[in-house]
């Protein structure tokens, strides 16, 4: 299927110079979407993963219904303020500032192994943000797996030079 076809590009948002790469189009298609979904269950379901991990908002479309179809919890990761009981959380460094998700405490425990999951990488701050998270919880890296890679921003570059390996459905170059 090409997935590429249902990607609209928006250029010049969400500031001039910026293309957008919007999803709503693949999501408005049920065979695309249920297509992405399960090439990314395809492609982890011998990970031994037990748990699955995404950052809002964009990354919970794909990883909560891959979460039910790899049968697996999915562990939600928010921006602080969002979660009602304790809480634990990682700043980490984007291309233009920090930002800040935050867990449950006992979301992800010692010996979990984890995947993350979300819409799109692009300079990789985030999914580093989450590494750094699941590491804190003393769990495991299972796999990462994006529907959209930026390949000219790099950050599959940035992932392979800190040891991880990971999985896109699209690259755009």
């Amino acid at each position: 299927m090409d997935l590429r076809a249902r990607i609209r590009d928006i250029p010049n948002y969400p500031k001039d110079g910026i293309v957008f790469f919007d999803i709503t189009p693949l999501l408005s298609d049920p065979s695309a979407f249920k297509y992405a979904v399960d090439q990314l269950a395809e492609r982890f379901a011998d990970t031994g993963a037990t748990k699955i991990a995404a950052a809002e908002a964009r990354g919970f479309i794909f990883a909560a219904p891959l979460a039910y179809k790899m049968s697996l919890p999915f562990v939600p990761l928010r921006k602080p303020g969002k979660l009602p009981w304790k809480t634990m959380s990682v700043t980490y460094d984007l291309e233009y500032g920090t930002d800040t998700l935050c867990m449950h405490v006992d979301a992800i425990t010692q010996g979990d192994k984890v995947l993350l999951i979300d819409d799109l990488l692009a300079t990789g701050g985030t999914v580093h943000g989450m590494i750094k998270m699941v590491e804190q919880a003393k769990a495991s890296i299972a796999g990462l797996g994006f529907v959209i890679e930026l390949g000219f921003l790099r950050g599959g570059e940035t992932l392979r030079e800190a040891g991880f390996d990971h999985t896109c459905l699209l690259n755009i170059s």
